[in-house]
């Protein structure tokens, strides 16, 4: 029972992670290359990994309750999200 509440808690908290882009991203230096693409690439690597733990929580760990089943739906969408950042991030670079 606690397992759920934590599984469920953690990705509750992982929801509001990529919000937390905006305040830093007022800074200059946050602005300017590799900096910027640095701070990307965190983000894009909290919302893969995010989203494959409330996946494994959901589906093995059996946490289905409906807080987690919201995760899992925005989850879903971070982990598309952050799929195609990656993809454009390898376009610009390698092109």
């Amino acid at each position: 029972m606690m397992k759920k509440k934590l599984f469920t808690a953690i990705s509750t908290v992982l929801i509001f992670f990529p919000f937390t882009i905006f305040p830093i991203r007022w800074n200059p230096w946050a602005l300017e290359s590799p900096a910027a693409e640095i701070i990307i690439l965190v983000y894009i690597a909290v919302m893969l990994v995010g989203g494959i733990f409330t996946i494994t929580a959901y589906t093995k760990g059996k946490v289905k309750n409906n807080l987690m089943k919201i995760c899992l739906v925005v989850h879903g969408v971070y982990i598309a999200g952050g799929v195609a950042m990656l993809a454009m991030m390898g376009a610009t670079k390698f092109s």
